[in-house]
């Protein structure tokens, strides 16, 4: 099994999980934060770093790195999520052909995405990984779409990875470790389409692998038979990431699968809701008792002393009581989702090392 993934700007311990820094920023904290917090790396977008601030500007700021504070490794997300889920809601705001997607922003530009401006936005960025275009499908979208997306998927990423090649090719010689590639799974909770499109994908060859799609069914189970048979197929040399997979119950029960990279932007938006994360016994796979959640909006915490988490060595739990946290919510103090934040992403950096 893989243990750590080495990269350009650094290496991640597996299991590791990264934040979504979707523009470029993990909303309500800094690149300071996240180091004190024991993040190790970070999920960027390409569909949105193309739309704001905008690649010309994103290079004119030295890459995503530069332009973040941030010295660590970073994964761009390709933008095929982002595109679905835009679409899903707003049909008529673009389309998605063999040839990319489409779709039309903010004040009425159309912003168009292939798999070759795909990886080479990415690339351009200063990428660690690169994420293959991909089109991302629901669990409970109908058989014929499932179908589309595998076969779009497997032709996106042949042209992503010659497109790849073709960047490699003309990269000057020098000592720095060049940026991975890797390739999405989809197929919904389809296990023969997972399986073929899997095996596709490993055919063409990437240097790593991710389970793409919604990973919840419409129930909000996680697909685990799926993730499963992707763990199965995939070898367990390559490094596999689970694409949206990071409640702490999730992530627990994929790691146990062998999955060793999850984001999501879930943790962090709890946190900014006042939902923080509490462990009151060790993480076990298939288990649900070892999680709690506490609503530091709910007035019980009006007169509360302690910390979130008594042991988390996290800067909230070592200064700050819940009671203060209410505090500040009830005063509509920003401050309040920094501190929550802080926690939650430290929560997941504990739970991830313990897992390993």
């Amino acid at each position: 099994m893989l243990r750590a993934l080495d990269l350009a700007h650094g290496s991640v311990v597996l299991p590791s999980f990264m934040p979504d820094a979707t523009q470029a920023v993990v909303r309500s904290v800094d690149s300071a934060d996240l180091e004190r917090c024991g993040v190790e790396a970070v999920v960027m977008n390409a569909y949105h770093l193309l739309s704001r601030p905008g690649l010309g500007v994103a290079t004119a700021l030295g890459g995503a790195h530069a332009m973040a504070g941030w010295s660590g490794p970073i994964i761009t997300d390709s933008g095929g999520f982002q595109a679905y889920s835009i679409l899903a809601e707003q049909p008529k705001l673009g389309r998605v052909t063999d040839a990319g997607f489409t779709v039309r922003r903010p004040g009425g530009s159309r912003l168009a995405l292939s798999p070759e401006r795909c990886v080479q936005v990415q690339w351009r960025l200063g990428a660690d990984v690169i994420m293959c275009l991909d089109q991302c499908t629901h669990a409970d979208d109908p058989p014929e779409l499932q179908e589309t997306a595998v076969a779009r998927t497997i032709a996106w990423a042949r042209r992503c990875r010659r497109t790849f090649d073709d960047l490699l090719a003309q990269r000057s010689a020098d000592d720095r470790p060049r940026p991975l590639l890797f390739a999405v799974v989809q197929g919904g909770a389809d296990l023969a389409l997972r399986r073929r499109c899997c095996e596709a994908l490993l055919e063409i060859g990437f240097d790593g692998y991710g389970y793409g799609g919604w990973p919840l069914d419409g129930e909000g189970n996680l697909l685990l038979d799926a993730l499963a048979l992707v763990r199965e197929l995939v070898p367990a040399t390559l490094p596999l990431h689970a694409l949206g997979v990071g409640h702490p119950l999730s992530l627990v029960d994929a790691a146990a699968l062998g999955y060793g990279l999850f984001d999501c932007a879930l943790p962090t938006r709890d946190a900014r809701r006042g939902r923080v994360y509490q462990q009151v016994s060790p993480p076990v796979a298939g288990q649900r008792d070892w999680l709690r959640m506490l609503f530091l909006t709910d007035e019980r915490y009006i007169r509360d002393t302690a910390p979130i988490q008594d042991d988390c060595d996290c800067p909230t739990c070592t200064r700050y009581p819940r009671g203060y946290l209410h505090h500040l919510y009830r005063a509509d103090e920003p401050t309040f989702q920094r501190l929550c934040t802080l926690h939650n992403l430290r929560f997941l950096t504990r739970l991830t090392a313990a897992l390993r």
